[in-house]
């Protein structure tokens, strides 16, 4: 029996080759997206789900309280691990972990090589109990007691030296000062990590680092400076965070006793962008739940085009179906045989489907930078989701088409009076036209505005010059000023370069120093942090920054004298700029007094995800870190070759490397442009799979309506009028559906802009283009069948009559 609806069911799609083609297509599209967007959904959904107390750990972060809100930190105060452990005797397990970057130097061969590491960690052993990183040399315990131990990741290992076993008892030296060997070597963390663990120290040697004065301090938080715990079963995570509200009261200073820790499941390191992680990467819950849904609207319009077609075909198959019923076959037998057909092409889909999805998947990994594979073997669930859709798809597509011949009469039928009115009936198939298109233009409306959104962001002013400007990281702590001052005259000796400038970091960078402050010698400290820029005076005419009164501040070495920005004085409630001149700020319980000789307007110093900081710039060169250096439009390549060349005499001892402001900007919105690129795709398939239906459903109507056309043009009737005759139905439906779908996407994209300081409008031209561009697609599709059955010759479709 299995074998004889097999057959028959074959037959049948290859009488209707047309159709199948066009089934075919939007299923083998729908389907193959939605792999691939189940793909990246388990890839970020998996990170440190291997570690198998990964339910008991909890990250210890810290809500900031300000006047703006609550500002949170993954990092918590250095003391906080430490008392911790004294005041929570239940809390077994506590470990702390540092992320810091720098300069490491080996010497192989007897050549000094030199590398800049962005993943050099400090770590307490207990980190390694507690995190299921692999070893294959050496252990915690025995590598990390030693301030003068390291342990390298396998892949850094055979980075510097080779072959890792022989990695083993050598030595590097970090920033050209600190001396460590190698006694240990981990084995290559997973990509599906929020540790990107390199080179890990143990967590003593920070006494020997410029954090030496924070190890005590109850206030200052790093937001690198990580604290993990392992919570008993019987301690529930909100009872210990009412706990370490009451232990932030008992340590810190009163008026920091508010910005107390959170404890963070483990589980959300990676999805709550709040805090952030070690490796910079966060996939929210938010895009997680949007991608699914974008999933689950491609299979749905995929399978509205089977249905929509197959109660149209309906009709060229009703004698077949009175002849069955007439020999004996009742409903399920045929509804089974017509659920046979679905299945067998959606099965043919479904592997031409998994094919495009793995060839897809290598340009996916490189958009996404992601490291995602297809594997049945190590991932059986990829192989229960493929199942599922198959089934899914099967039933969605196939059951109210088996439904509707399988209950044709069978007297209507052998007198060939069943239309395709009676089979499928024509309000179910303007219905899910309807929904076909409300789902595309929700996609298209909801890509315009995330790409008008991404434009805004690279063309709205940051209140700075960021155009040609490049940025050298540079060892300012073991720099003279000579030195500093030879490497600037050689700069500007160059015609090709405008400006130089010696700061910690760039106006808008990842790098940034908060604090509170005492105004004008006031009683209590600001309930605001200001942004802290150390820049040297020449910070101001090499990034444009424009005074609105006073003046920059004068050469030094030390902190002497403030400049503040306009946000600055309005959270202070101070109106004009000039009323700010010549007051005191003191930073740091008065450790650092200057006064204010200028205010600036107003530069953004994050993302515009973020709104404007208040900011405080002077001068402190020990503190200094990058060169800002200007260069004159068009000859970035010429100026580079020089800088690296100066780099070479000025700094031997260090790796010369360099970043571009724009890259640096550019890299804010990461994953919003890599989002906005997969808009525009699935947007696309949406529309795309929605007129494959539109030209089928056009090309079904043409065949029934062919005598009909001929009668018509035979009475006068023009091409241009057959073209509306076949359009203007799809026309009025896609209208309809821009009325239901524009006040779903406004509301959806209304709370997405939300999230950002800075945002477009979503004016009418938004949602006039998205409805303009669905209908002229959509007559592009049904423009050519359309077309084609106009210029029929009357003559050939009605000599039979």
């Amino acid at each position: 029996m299995f074998f004889s609806y097999f057959k028959t069911a074959l037959r049948n799609l290859l009488r209707n080759k047309g159709y199948v083609a066009i089934n075919i297509a939007g299923l083998v599209v729908g389907i193959a997206a939605c792999m691939l967007i189940f793909l990246v959904i388990r890839y970020e959904t998996s990170f440190d789900n291997f570690h198998h107390k990964r339910n008991q750990i909890y990250r210890l972060g810290t809500g900031l309280h300000s006047q703006d809100g609550i500002v949170y930190s993954a990092g918590c105060v250095f003391p906080a691990g430490p008392q911790i452990r004294i005041d929570f005797p239940q809390v077994r397990e506590v470990a702390s972990i540092f992320q810091n970057s720098g300069q490491v130097t080996i010497v192989t061969g007897g050549q000094e090589q030199k590398f800049n590491e962005e993943n050099f960690f400090y770590s307490e052993p207990e980190f390694f109990s507690m995190f299921d990183f692999g070893w294959l040399s050496g252990n915690a315990e025995s590598c990390l007691k030693d301030p003068a131990s390291a342990v390298l990741t396998q892949a850094m290992a055979e980075k510097y030296f080779g072959d890792w076993k022989t990695a083993i008892g050598k030595t590097f030296k970090f920033n050209n000062k600190t001396v460590y060997k190698i006694c240990g070597i981990l084995k290559n963390i997973p990509a599906n990590s929020d540790f990107p663990l390199a080179i890990v120290v143990s967590y003593s040697a920070l006494r020997n680092t410029f954090i030496k004065d924070n190890l005590k301090d109850w206030v200052s938080t790093f937001s690198d400076a990580y604290t993990f715990v392992v919570l008993p079963p019987d301690l529930p995570v909100t009872k210990f965070n009412g706990q370490l509200r009451a232990f932030a009261k008992k340590y810190k200073p009163p008026e920091y006793a508010a910005d107390a820790p959170i404890a963070q499941p483990l589980g959300d390191l990676h999805s709550d962008n709040r805090f952030g992680n070690f490796s910079g990467h966060t996939f929210s819950r938010y895009l997680i739940n949007v991608l699914s849904l974008i999933g689950l609207f491609l299979i749905v319009i995929a399978s509205v085009n089977f249905v929509n077609l197959a109660t149209a075909q309906a009709a060229n198959r009703s004698k077949e179906v009175g002849i069955r019923k007439v020999l004996g076959s009742n409903r399920k037998q045929l509804g089974m045989q017509f659920l046979g057909e679905t299945f067998l092409v959606t099965l043919v889909a479904t592997g031409l489907a998994l094919c495009l999805a793995i060839v897809l998947l290598p340009f996916l990994n490189r958009l996404l930078d992601l490291r995602m594979a297809v594997s049945f073997d190590s991932d059986p669930l990829l192989f229960f989701f493929v199942a599922i859709i198959l089934a899914a798809v099967t039933l969605l597509s196939g059951t109210y088409p088996a439904i509707v011949l399988s209950r044709f009469n069978p007297i209507t039928a052998l007198k060939s009076r069943i239309t395709a009115r009676m089979a499928g009936g024509l309000s179910l198939r303007r219905i899910l036209v309807v929904l076909q298109f409300v789902i595309a233009q929700i996609l298209i409306i909801g890509m315009l505005i995330v790409v008008g959104q991404m434009n805004y962001f690279r063309t709205a002013s940051l209140g700075f010059d960021k155009a040609s400007v490049v940025n050298v990281p540079f060892p300012g702590d073991s720099v003279s000023r000579t030195k500093m001052e030879f490497v600037r005259d050689e700069l500007l000796d160059n015609p090709d370069i405008r400006n130089v400038s010696f700061s910690f970091a760039s106006p808008a960078s990842e790098d940034n120093w908060n604090s509170d402050f005492t105004y004008e010698r006031a009683a209590k400290k600001t309930d605001f942090s200001a942004n802290l820029k150390w820049a040297d005076a020449s910070y101001f005419k090499t990034y444009g920054l424009l005074f609105l009164a006073g003046r920059p501040y004068y050469v030094s070495d030390t902190i002497r004298e403030f400049v503040v920005n306009e946000t600055l004085l309005k959270k202070l409630g101070v109106r004009r700029p000039q009323d700010a001149l010549g007051k005191e700020i003191s930073l740091w319980n008065g450790r650092k007094v200057a006064r204010i000789v200028g205010v600036i307007k107003d530069f953004n110093c994050f993302s515009l995800k973020r709104p404007m900081a208040a900011v405080i710039l002077s001068t402190w060169k020990d503190i200094y870190q990058t060169i800002n250096i200007k260069m004159r439009p068009a000859s970035e390549k010429a100026s580079l070759a020089y800088i690296k060349r100066l780099w070479s005499t000025a700094f031997p001892d260090y790796a010369y490397e360099y970043h571009f402001l724009d890259d640096t900007i550019s890299n804010f919105y990461k994953q919003e442009n890599q989002l906005s690129i997969l808009y525009k795709v699935f947007a696309a398939l949406a529309i795309f799979i929605s007129c494959l239906g539109l030209h089928g459903l056009v090309s079904f109507m043409a065949v029934q309506r062919t005598k009909e056309v001929g009668i018509r043009k035979v009475l006068g009737a023009s091409v241009r009028h057959i073209i509306y005759l076949f359009s203007k139905e799809f026309t009025l439906l896609i209208l309809v559906a821009f009325v239901i779908s524009a006040p779903i996407a406004y509301f959806i994209m209304h709370g997405w802009l939300l999230d950002y300081s800075y945002r477009i409008d979503l004016g009418v031209s938004i949602f006039l283009t998205a409805v303009a561009g669905s209908v002229c697609i959509a007559w592009i599709a049904v423009g050519y069948r359309a077309l084609r059955a106009a210029l029929t010759n009357p003559v050939n479709t009605l000599r039979s009559e």
